[in-house]
């Protein structure tokens, strides 16, 4: 049972999932900067002004709701979508250009191109 279970986890699709799955936390956290620090402040500064706030974990509505926070998140989704949109629709366009390549036409069998010859002979002594 040990030996099914190693074979299962070192298969390729496994480590490749677990590989993806790594990157993208790591990916996720870059991202989660990106919001949190730089485009959310920037672009909600005008709201956190008006509110006389300074963070954007302070936007409130009754005092319990953080719609900050969930601006925030908005944001940070989108943003992920758009650039795992760019990153398919680079794949895509690649695999179009491999697809577009013309295959060079198989050589027919030996004994389908021993008939062509025959047949060609023939032609030529009638």
């Amino acid at each position: 049972m040990l030996q099914e279970f190693k074979s299962f986890a070192m298969r390729g699709n496994v480590v490749d999932l677990a590989v993806g799955v790594i990157i993208g936390g790591a990916f996720g956290k870059i991202v989660g900067s990106l919001i949190d620090d730089v485009i959310a402040p920037l672009l909600l500064k005008p709201a956190l002004d008006a509110a006389n706030l300074s963070h954007l974990n302070d936007l409130t509505v009754f005092g319990a709701v953080k719609y900050g926070v969930f601006l925030s998140a908005v944001i940070n989704f989108v943003i992920v979508a758009f650039i795992l949109f760019l990153i398919v629709k680079g794949i895509n366009e690649t695999q179009k250009k491999e697809d577009a390549k013309p295959v060079a036409p198989t050589p027919p069998p030996a004994d389908i191109q021993l008939l062509v010859e025959i047949r060609d002979i023939l032609k030529r002594s009638n």
